[in-house]
């Protein structure tokens, strides 16, 4: 028996990046000493790059975008890409600088001709949404398939949407659930959620609901709430899985203790006393304690 359509479907939403790795460097005080500049202006771009990812997200010391952005750009015109990359993203989301998309433009682009994932995948972004170019699907394609080769899921994730939407390529089901899967292997959340959707429907896949119970609770145990809900509503009717109103009910009170939305809580709360109904007060207890074991890990 096939499931009603399910609630919460995200496949319309388009994923951003926004990131600055920060690797430690053994030995260097990372407290904003006069050491650390001294060695940022003896080295290279490396550490004024790290330097500048310190400021840019507050680690062992406060944070200051406008001096981010000032170390980012001295690695960035040293030709360092994740600096480059990291620029432009300052200059698309206003941070330490006035936003500005066409120099966030110069600085991905400078980053993604030398291979970098992230800034392919963002001047993706900036083709698709029209910013600072005009919107160009074709274009934004050819940039997730970029990144989407250096294996960065998101866009791989964005090349699903691309194909479950017909968005820059002729709609295909099957290449939507194609690229959602290659994103899922890799943990990334919102694509195992879609990837669940798409067997729970038949979209691009036969359907399997036991398939679909499966990516749901890789979404659902990284705390994706329509995820965590979904895997609730199949827990109660026994779909994909056996049939349990005490996993019910923790998935289901899991998702109405972290939905950010009021509707979304609304519903997930009302689920859950539905299915305390059918539950006893010891079923209960176990139910909430195992809710208590998940949210404390």
């Amino acid at each position: 028996m096939r499931m009603p359509t399910l609630r919460f479907d995200v496949s319309r939403h388009w994923t951003h990046i926004r990131q600055a790795a920060l690797v430690h460097r053994p030995g260097i005080d990372l407290r904003g000493s006069p050491e650390i500049r001294r060695l940022a202006g003896r080295a290279g771009a490396t550490i004024r790059y790290r330097l500048g990812t310190l400021y840019d997200k507050g680690f062992c010391m406060p944070e200051n975008p406008a001096i981010a952005v000032r170390w980012y750009r001295q690695a960035a015109e040293k030709g360092y890409a994740a600096a480059q990359f990291s620029l432009g993203a300052m200059y698309a989301d206003g941070r330490g600088v006035p936003r500005d998309y066409g120099k966030a433009l110069r600085w991905y682009l400078k980053a993604a001709a030398q291979g970098d994932p992230a800034a392919q995948h963002n001047l993706g972004l900036m083709y698709a949404e029209g910013q600072g170019v005009p919107q160009d699907y074709s274009e934004a394609i050819q940039w997730f398939r970029k990144a989407a080769r250096r294996n960065n899921p998101h866009s791989q994730y964005n090349l699903g949407i691309s194909y479950a939407e017909g968005q820059g390529v002729q709609k295909d089901p099957s290449g939507a659930a194609r690229w959602y899967r290659e994103a899922a292997e890799r943990g990334f959340d919102l694509a195992q959620y879609n990837l669940a959707v798409c067997y729970a429907e038949g979209r691009g896949v036969p359907h399997d609901m036991r398939e679909a119970a499966r990516w749901y609770r890789e979404a659902a145990e990284q705390g994706f709430v329509p995820a965590q809900y979904n895997l609730a509503l199949l827990y109660t009717d026994g779909h994909g899985v056996p049939q349990d109103y005490v996993e019910a009910y923790r998935w289901c009170n899991l998702a109405a203790a972290r939905a950010e939305d009021g509707w979304g809580r609304n519903i997930a709360e009302r689920k859950r006393d539905l299915i305390a109904g059918k539950i006893t007060p010891a079923q209960l207890e176990e139910a909430q304690r195992l809710t208590g074991v998940w949210s404390k890990r």
